[in-house]
């Protein structure tokens, strides 16, 4: 187990973007969290600092959760192939998906435990009785009784789920069941990922929000993010200048050059071209290769201009996805078996996680340079890549699963793709959003008003401030 370092962000910052009753509710919410929690951590633990919604979103949270008072920390835990193949499987099942179709075994369950208990021998005794523990997803699960033995008070947060139970969602939980049935609370994304053996007095729903701040969504200037691209060898456009970025240190950073983040051998998009992008980890339930034959597929009803970018992580740095370099290259098979004509249209992408902040702005060029941003998921929890976009005011097409029919009104604040595995009509959809820049427009003026409504941090820290308030005083 490793902590991982968070600074400190003032909450009134939030006044640049939001009304201002809003920005008093925050203050009045953040006054009361300070002297509830006065004397105690509040510790937050997943299984990655980087690569993924999770990550994301705790980087930013955590450093508001500082600038209000209150003293957040964050721990990280080490998991080997094993450990992370099962807890991929349960990813899998917990989403309503086979996964890779293999048993979870009692070797399974003893080695996940071994791996848990490894983590917790050192780092257990940091926690004291009544500091507030969040666990974060299956990964940490079996944390639950020891940190309880240690009179914390602890929240399991499951950001995963599926509106529709079957036998796969019946095998995750019988395997996590025994480990998370003893928190104190639990939070969960959406109410319909709720399982009904949870005594519904203790569960709280708090969707994820995104950080209007940070160097993936903060403001850039069209030019300023055709020169990031350029210089990351992703568009060729010539630009030299702009090329600077806000770290979450508040320290400045610089693009980087690279010449070997496209995976194919035609160099450079072109700087006029018009872009259909995704963005995602490469996870079979993101469907990179249903985009990829959906668009090649139904390529001649697009402009003669229009391009696929997919976009995902380098998987060489994401350590608790042992599926990403297989996705990657079923992905790279499919590409290199379309014709000529198709396949200079259709390029892969792996953004660098050696600087999460590099990494974030590229991002965010990408997602303000795309024309249209797509999310065409099998299943999805909690669509940051979705919230992403919306906030920078793009159109995006995106599938009628889990959590992104509450972000998504369609044909307001999006259009949404009402069968996901449809790479026909997803086709068609992303092929007449692309021919109509007025429909466009109007969608991303939807897209962004939706995002401040619902989707920002004030509404988020709200919400675990009610959910400390609950838990304490139930508990004390």
């Amino acid at each position: 187990m490793r902590e991982v370092e968070i600074g400190a962000l003032p909450l009134r910052r939030f006044a640049e973007v939001l009304p201002s009753e809003r920005v008093l509710a925050l203050e009045a919410a953040a006054d009361a969290a300070r002297r509830l929690l006065a004397g105690r951590i509040v510790w937050n633990v997943n299984s990655t600092a980087h690569g993924g919604g999770v990550a994301e979103i705790l980087q930013t949270l955590l450093a508001y959760g500082r600038g209000a008072g209150v003293d957040t920390r964050w721990a990280v835990l080490a998991g080997d192939g094993s450990f992370f193949a099962t807890t991929k499987r349960l990813h899998h099942l917990l989403h309503g998906a086979p996964g890779d179709g293999a048993a979870l075994t009692e070797a399974d369950h003893a080695h996940y435990e071994r791996v848990l208990a490894n983590n917790l021998d050192g780092w257990v005794d940091r926690v004291s009785p009544g500091d507030v523990v969040l666990l974060h997803d299956p990964q940490t699960a079996g944390m639950v009784e020891a940190l309880r033995g240690r009179g914390a008070r602890v929240v399991w947060r499951c950001h995963i789920g599926t509106d529709r139970t079957n036998a796969h969602t019946d095998r995750g939980w019988s395997f996590l069941r025994p480990y998370v049935e003893g928190a104190d609370a639990w939070v969960f994304s959406r109410a319909a990922y709720v399982p009904p053996w949870l005594p519904a007095e203790r569960v709280h729903v708090i969707a994820p929000s995104l950080d209007p701040f940070s160097a993936k969504n903060a403001p850039i200037t069209p030019g300023d993010a055709r020169a990031a691209l350029d210089l990351a060898g992703i568009v060729a456009d010539g630009a030299s200048e702009g090329l600077g970025y806000t770290r979450r240190d508040g320290t400045r950073g610089a693009v980087r050059p690279h010449s070997d983040l496209l995976l194919d051998e035609h160099g450079p998009l072109p700087s006029d071209a018009s872009v259909v992008l995704q963005v995602s980890r490469w996870d079979r339930l993101k469907d990179m290769a249903g985009v990829l034959t959906g668009f090649a597929g139904t390529i001649d009803l697009f402009p003669d201009d229009a391009h696929l970018l997919l976009v995902g992580p380098d998987t060489a740095g994401v350590s608790d996805d042992p599926e990403g370099a297989e996705v990657l290259a079923e992905c790279r098979e499919l590409r290199a078996a379309l014709p000529r004509a198709a396949r200079d249209r259709v390029h892969l992408c792996c953004l660098p996680m050696d600087d999460v902040d590099e990494n974030a702005h590229l991002v965010n060029a990408l997602q303000r340079h795309a024309d249209l941003v797509v999310q065409k998921s099998l299943v999805e929890g909690f669509g940051l890549t979705v919230t992403e976009p919306m906030w920078k005011g793009r159109a995006v097409l995106a599938s009628a699963v889990g959590g992104i029919v509450d972000q998504i009104e369609d044909d307001v604040s999006g259009v949404l793709l009402e069968d996901p595995t449809d790479v026909d009509r997803f086709g068609v959809l992303a092929a007449g959003l692309l021919a109509d820049d007025g429909r466009r427009d109007r969608l991303g003026a939807g897209a962004h008003a939706r995002v401040l409504d619902r989707f920002l941090g004030d509404r988020h820290l709200i919400d675990y401030g009610e959910l400390f308030a609950s838990l304490l005083a139930r508990t004390g």
